[in-house]
Order: C-alpha cells, then structure tokens, then sequence
C-alpha cells in the first residue's frame, strides 16, 4: 500500500511530533496522563505511535523511507559512543564491589536466562512456538541487546542478526512488558527495603558513603553547555562515527574472505559490516572514556546519545505490521521464564554477599531498564541515588553488545 506521505521530511517531521508528544504528555504529575503512563510505559508509545502511522492509518511507510538507514548507519554508532564515553570507570567501582558484582551477576542472569529458557520452550513446549528455532533465537538476541544494554544495543543485534521487522515488533513487546512487570515488582521492593534487606543479612552502611560519592561526582562535571561545547560535543561523536565506519570498511572485506570457514564455525556474523561499525562504535566510546572526553558527560552527552536513541526508536516503529504481533505468544513464555532466572541469579548472589536490595533492584534495572527507568528504581529508594542508575546504566551500554552476542551465539546453539 502506498503511504500517505513519501517525503522523508515530512515523515521525519511527523516522528518527532510524535516522539515530542510522548515525552510532554510523560512528564505531567497529575491528571488523565499521569494515570495513563503508570500503566503504558511510555517507551512502549514511543515504538508503537510511529507503528501506527504505519498499520492501520497508512501516513508513511518504513519500506519506502530511507530513514530507518539513516538513523541506524549515523544516529546509533554516534549514541553508542557517547553513552560510553561518559562512563567514569574509577567511579564505579568506588561505588562498592557489591554494586559491580551484583551488576554483573544481572548481566550474566540475562547472558545465560535466554539460552536456558529458550531450551525449556523448545524441548518441553515447542507448539507455543510459531516462529521456527532459527527465527527465535534471532529474534530474542535483540530482547539480548536491549535487556544487558539498552535500545542502541537492541537495534544492532536486530541488524547483525538480520530480525525481520514483523517479529521484532512481537519481541519488543516481550521486551518492553516483561521489563515493566519487574520493573513494578522493584518499585514495591523499594518500599519494603529494609525488610527485604534484613532478609539478606545486607550491611546498608555504604549506601549513606555511595550517596556523598555520587553526588560529588555529579557536581563535578555538571555545567551549562555552550555553543562550542555542543560543536565540541557533535564532533567527538560524528567523527567517531566516521571512523567506525572507515574501520569496518577496512575489517568486513578481510573478514569476507574467510566467510567458509567463519560460517562452518557459527561465526558469519563477523562478515557483516555492520557488526563491526557497532563494536568499533562501542570500542571507541570505551576508549574515550579513559581520557578528557568522558567530561562532555557534564555538558550532555548521554542526553544527546538518548535522543539519537528515540530518533531511532520512533524509525524502527514506523516499519512494524502490529498486525502480526500475535503470531509469536510462545515468546512470552520464553520471556517470563527469561526474567525469573535473571531475578533468581540476583537473589542467590545478594544472599551469598549480604548485599542491600538496593545493589539488587539498581543492578537488575540497570541491565533490564538502561538509562530511562534505572534512576527511576534508583530514587526509589533516594532522590539522592538516582544518578547512581544513571551511571551504572551507562556501563551496561558498554557491555550490551558484548553480552548480547555472548547470549546470542549460545542460543543459537540450544536451536540448532
């Protein structure tokens, strides 16, 4: 069917609008709104508003567009950096070897929750299924990407691993969903800490020191930016972006040559150029935060990387048939199944250490929510907190690509 409009900026214009209606309507105390998005994650419009203009209104059309090409070649290497660069890696693990194991220990629930819960689908019920095993773990490699990273991460697995667009739709609702019935179950936890905590045998004594640290930390590099800034700002992540682009130019041709081999190892995935623009992507961020770069975190690079990432968001929307969303319920399954062993991982290592749920809910969210929704748990528990699940979220955006492939190749081989 041929949209309404095939003007790209008029799409473009019409993706912002709506991105822009979202985030107003979100930020409203009160009223209709406030009700509404305690229900409706407001990430969830942000993929599905766009969907609609789409399916069933027909205004524009992801496969006529150019813009999705854009956003994820330009838009997604350039958030990727600087979401990374801004990760102050001192910081961290000043913040208490409990907050990084239990960090981890969310990472490796989720690396490991997928193949596991993809193997029990598959073998003890596999009519829930109506995507065949090589779909399915292609498919959940993105839930992968999103749940140890965040949005940026979700895309590029979508991109390596080749997702068609209808059964990415089907995987971020399982995504966004999922996500949020946890998200709830942390939010409540928050109000019972203590008892949650007496439950652990935690020792809460660091969250009064990890307050004082962060919030030194945050003030620090805070400023208002200038012009030269923004320029300054633009520059670092563009120019990263050319030179992950030059890089994997260089790298897929070589990787090309040896496609037999890499294929007969379960590796051709190291012959798509795009593969390689966003490890080098996330690579270059990495590095830039070893050096004065990571200071542009003060005058808004994470908010910039986040913005890219909604532009991104709102273009992948556009092109999923939502007609075809329940064509995959099995996949809910594998999700619940999924999050449960991400919550028991956590539980188990928490108790283990003695640490405070608090370590918990914001390593967990951190790696599920990313940026948007982890200073929200994290204020949960203090307003003082929240740029602790900021900055954690943020090194989750480091290894979300890393994780999700790690995920990805290891339920690729339960399918096989």
């Amino acid at each position: 069917m041929e949209p309404f409009f095939t003007n790209d900026a008029i799409v473009l214009g019409l993706l912002m609008l709506t991105l822009a209606f979202v985030f107003v309507t979100s930020a409203r105390k009160t009223g209709f709104w406030a009700k509404f998005y305690r229900v409706v994650p407001p990430l969830l419009l942000c993929y599905f508003l766009p969907a609609l203009l789409y399916w069933p209104l027909g205004l524009v059309s992801g496969e006529s567009s150019k813009l999705y090409a854009m956003a994820s070649r330009y838009l997604l290497p350039a958030a990727l950096i600087l979401l990374c660069m801004g990760i102050d890696l001192k910081g961290v693990i000043n913040l208490g070897s409990k907050s990084l194991i239990m960090f981890l220990t969310a990472t490796l629930g989720i690396v490991l929750g997928g193949p596991v819960a993809l193997f029990v689908v598959l073998y003890l019920f596999p009519d829930l299924l109506a995507a065949s095993p090589e779909e399915t773990w292609r498919g959940l490699s993105t839930v992968a990407g999103s749940w140890i990273g965040g949005g940026a991460n979700q895309t590029a697995m979508k991109e390596i691993f080749e997702v068609p667009d209808n059964l990415f739709a089907t995987m971020i609702v399982v995504d966004v969903l999922v996500a949020n019935i946890w998200m709830g179950f942390l939010l409540y936890g928050a109000n019972i800490t203590e008892r949650i905590d007496r439950f652990l045998q935690a020792d809460t004594r660091s969250i009064e020191e990890l307050k004082v640290k962060v919030e030194a930390y945050r003030a620090s590099m805070e400023r208002i930016p200038s012009t030269g800034d923004a320029i300054l700002l633009m520059g670092i992540a563009f120019g990263g972006v050319g030179l992950a682009h030059w890089g994997a130019d260089l790298i897929t041709p070589v990787m090309k040559s040896s496609e037999t081999s890499l294929k007969s190892m379960g590796l051709d995935s190291l012959t798509s150029g795009f593969f390689w623009l966003v490890v080098l992507a996330t690579t270059i961020g990495l590095l830039l935060s070893f050096t004065r770069a990571k200071q542009m975190e003060g005058v808004g690079a994470s908010r910039w990387g986040s913005v890219f990432i909604y532009v991104l968001v709102a273009t992948i929307g556009m092109q999923m048939d939502l007609s075809q969303v329940l064509n995959n319920i099995g996949l809910f399954a594998i999700g619940i199944i999924w999050m449960l062993i991400h919550v028991g991982v956590l539980l188990l290592v928490a108790k283990w250490i003695k640490a405070p749920f608090f370590f918990v809910a914001v390593g967990s969210q951190a790696n599920v929510g990313g940026a948007a929704s982890a200073p929200v748990v994290a204020s949960a528990f203090s307003p003082a907190l929240a740029p602790v699940g900021a900055l954690m979220a943020v090194l989750g955006y480091a290894l979300g690509t890393y994780g999700a492939l790690i995920s990805a190749f290891l339920m690729r081989a339960v399918a096989s």
